[in-house]
């Protein structure tokens, strides 16, 4: 007892020292008090998620929302790496041929001569053409569920003023940021190839090729562009009345792939197509080509995002498998002869148990035990072990940071790759949520509960940013280059939740670990070397119905 009572009291000690000090933002933890009333009365003045501004709650799902592009060592650069090359009379919405292509169909209602948006292909494209160029180093930086709504909410708080309506915006850094003058920005469709696509899991294949309900977008109803709204609200996130819908909304499995592979599936595929077949990633052909490749996570390295950058699977669910793909492990999607297997991997994972009745959605290789990387695979993966990775995992008493860097020093020294799972297994094993204010003190959600973190869970874990460095660390190790992924992906389980205070709190989190990179490149690159594409994968349906409401009230000067 006394052992149990004095490490309680030095994970405290270590908290207070290595806790990051909040957000200092005047109003007393407003933003907090606004989702606390919101989901008491089910209604707030501020915002709500939906089409009925009576319902704080009425839609916790995604949407079909243009998504915001931001772009970093591409202006003026190769042909069809400029953004531009994609956008206004060179957009693929003005053609019927080119969406049929992007497609293999040409969807309804989705022609537009006026279209200035690009398609979410067109970022594998760009990608592609970075590798074909020789580009040294390429990352692509997914805000999960981050639509231009979502920015400006977590804008309106960070900038303390209402300072745009359209457009790029300004106040958060990943806006603001130059690249000595090579950003770009842009938006784009998120349309999956269809929805309701039914698989088998052990057979990997697609039972209903087509699925139910197909793609596509339609600009009059949905609006020309992220800020301006379209005229069937209930459009971008289906009808009920009318079918479910004109075209289905995405889900992150589908968008990743779009992004990583380049043509677009079903919801819930992982790099494979419409009819279940797999397909090559940017993340492949960059390791063929002798570059390194990574991916980093704020929740489970086996959620749909960043099990897109390298695996292979007909449903997302089947979280073991694409640890094992990821990992360079036999699975169900390639038995004899496994991938490679990525250089570094970041993220959540760590601890949480699946059910009896999630194991189905695993296939017949379930191992019981850990849900998003079965233990079994991680102790294959380990160095000690015989496997390829200096592993590192959520360790009682020792700070994450701490312990993950000790890691990379010596995935670094002795010329192996890394594997590092934290999280908090009670909360779906993802990293703790920063709210925000920056306390970490979620406010009561879409259900009415809230995360409550422990010292430990502080101590224990590494941020977001801190897990980007280490990958940038050790990838830059190879001096042919490399790949990367960085999801923010508590953005979208925020938003999923209805839950503001964490929705502007995770933004905060991604801004944090893009200037991470920005940093690197300054001290290490350069922007003719380097490109970033930092995005969302899909958005929710926030409305901002009071932005002045979101900005924090200025304190009595004394």
């Amino acid at each position: 007892m006394k052992l149990a009572v004095s490490s309680s009291l030095l994970a405290l000690i270590l908290l207070a020292i290595v806790a990051p000090a909040a957000a200092e933002i005047p109003g007393n933890d407003f933003i907090r008090k606004i989702q606390t009333a919101a989901i008491q009365n089910k209604k707030s003045p501020v915002a709500h998620w939906g089409f009925d501004p009576e319902n704080y709650t009425q839609w916790s799902s995604h949407s079909l929302r243009l998504i915001p592009v931001y772009t970093f060592g591409t202006k003026g650069k190769t042909e069809r790496l400029d953004l531009n090359s994609y956008t206004g009379k060179n957009s693929p919405y003005r053609s019927a041929k080119s969406l049929e292509t992007i497609y293999g169909f040409l969807p309804e209602n989705t022609v537009n001569p006026k279209a200035d948006y690009l398609d979410q292909t067109n970022l594998y494209e760009m990608q592609q053409v970075a590798l074909k160029a020789g580009k040294k180093n390429i990352i692509l930086f997914v805000f999960d569920g981050m639509d231009w709504q979502t920015t400006k909410a977590a804008a309106l708080y960070y900038s303390g003023g209402d300072k745009y309506h359209s457009g790029r915006g300004t106040g958060l850094y990943f806006q603001d940021y130059p690249a000595a003058g090579t950003s770009q920005f842009g938006y784009m469709v998120t349309a999956p190839h269809n929805d309701e696509t039914n698989v088998d899991v052990n057979q990997q294949t697609a039972l209903n090729p087509g699925g139910k309900i197909r793609g596509g977008y339609n600009a009059a109803k949905g609006g020309p562009n992220p800020w301006t709204p379209g005229n069937d609200k209930k459009y971008l996130i289906g009808n009920a009345a009318n079918n479910y819908g004109e075209h289905a909304y995405p889900d992150s499995a589908n968008t990743a792939t779009s992004m990583t592979a380049g043509i677009k599936s079903y919801n819930n595929a992982i790099n494979v197509d419409p009819t279940g077949a797999p397909v090559t990633t940017i993340a492949h052909q960059a390791q063929q080509k002798g570059y390194s490749v990574g991916v980093v996570t704020s929740v489970p390295i086996t959620h749909a995002t960043p099990a897109a950058a390298y695996a292979h699977n007909v449903s997302r669910n089947d979280y073991q498998d694409l640890a094992r793909d990821l990992l360079g492990q036999t699975s169900i999607s390639h038995p004899k002869s496994p991938l490679p297997g990525m250089d570094v991997v970041l993220g959540g994972g760590f601890g949480s148990i699946e059910k009896p009745t999630g194991a189905k959605s695993h296939g017949k290789n379930f191992v019981p035990g850990w849900k998003y990387i079965s233990e079994e695979t991680l102790s294959k993966a380990d160095v000690k072990n015989g496997g390829k990775y200096t592993v590192a995992v959520r360790t009682p008493l020792k700070k994450g940071c701490e312990g993950l860097k000790q890691a990379a020093k010596a995935a670094i020294q002795n010329k192996t790759r890394l594997l590092g799972v934290y999280g908090v297994e009670n909360y779906a094993a993802h990293l703790p949520f920063q709210t925000a204010d920056g306390d970490y003190q979620p406010a009561p959600g879409l259900k009415n509960s809230v995360e409550v973190y422990s010292p430990s869970d502080r101590l224990e874990n590494p941020t977001l940013a801190e897990m980007t460095d280490t990958a940038l660390q050790v990838l830059s190790q190879n001096k042919q280059g490399f790949w990367l992924l960085v999801e923010a992906g508590d953005v979208d389980w925020a938003n999923h939740d209805n839950n503001l205070d964490n929705s502007i709190g995770a933004v905060k989190s991604g801004d944090e670990a893009f200037k991470v990179i920005t940093d690197w490149v300054e001290k290490n690159s350069n922007w003719d070397e380097t490109v970033v594409i930092l995005t969302a994968d899909h958005g929710h349906y926030l409305h901002i119905d009071q932005p002045q409401a979101l900005i924090p009230p200025k304190q009595d000067q004394k």
